[in-house]
């Protein structure tokens, strides 16, 4: 990222490693806490340099039940560099009530075989923004209003059967039947969670985007999808990055203009 210059990147969307004991092909997941912390300051320094003060910086954060508390601790070491507009709570698997009574589960989760813990079936997406104040398209994710009497009872709807989604997002991983070859990867978010975040950003003909931990690339499969004119992903990996490179590299829908892959 040093090589990318200051204010010039509209868009960060990213998932680090976090810190848990994954098993990555080539990085070390398992770093003392005060360095890791260290560590995170100094890659989300650069980011801010390079991203334009209405910029969005989407940060994917998970915890594990006996450590629970490190999202909040990086974002409490990077608190000098921006600040905390949104927290949105990805929700990978739910159990909930229907209409006629009966008990409804969506979603995958690892389960936890412990007299402690619940089984762990949410993550953190952090907005992070430079001065708290960049505007966001809240009705791009807008969802219709289950009680029809609100779009006239309230004045800002201008009539519009729609509403801002809120700050839970439901998106349940693909059922996959080979993850060696499916989601060669062990930490993943869906393409879906990145389309989210670009899209409640904004999109526009001339965005660009950055994410610092390519992985597979989905959030490369996300910008492509969504129009994004420029995208520029890093990653260590040569075995991930390649096989970003095949997944991009399968053809567009017509409709879809192409990103290009720094």
């Amino acid at each position: 990222m040093a090589d990318i210059a200051d204010a010039t990147i509209d868009l960060v969307v990213t998932s680090p490693p976090y810190n848990l004991g994954i098993a990555y092909s080539h990085y070390s997941d398992r770093q003392d806490r005060e360095g890791y912390l260290d560590w995170c300051h100094q890659w989300v320094q650069q980011i801010r340099r390079i991203l334009k003060p209405v910029g969005s910086f989407f940060l994917n954060l998970g915890a594990s039940p006996s450590n629970p508390l490190l999202p909040h601790e990086l974002i409490l070491q990077v608190r000098d560099l921006f600040v905390l507009q949104n927290t949105i709570h990805w929700i990978k698997a739910i159990t909930i009530e229907n209409d006629a009574g009966e008990l409804v589960s969506r979603g995958h989760f690892k389960p936890i075989s412990s007299p402690r813990y619940l089984n762990d079936c949410h993550e953190y997406i952090f907005h992070l923004t430079p001065h708290g104040k960049t505007a966001i398209d809240r009705l791009a994710l807008g969802v219709p209003y289950a009680d029809k009497s609100n779009i006239a009872r309230w004045t800002h709807t201008g009539g519009s059967d729609k509403r801002c989604r809120g700050n839970t997002w439901f998106v349940p991983y693909r059922t996959i039947m080979r993850r060696d070859e499916e989601r060669p990867h062990p930490a993943t978010f869906p393409v879906e969670l990145a389309v989210n975040c670009i899209r409640l950003h904004g999109v526009r003909g001339d965005l660009v985007m950055v994410d610092p931990f390519l992985g597979i690339g989905n959030s490369a499969l996300a910008a492509r999808e969504c129009g994004v004119a420029k995208f520029t992903g890093f990653e260590i990996d040569e075995e991930y990055l390649a096989e970003a490179r095949r997944r991009l590299d399968a053809p567009l829908a017509p409709s879809s203009p192409g990103a290009k892959l720094g």
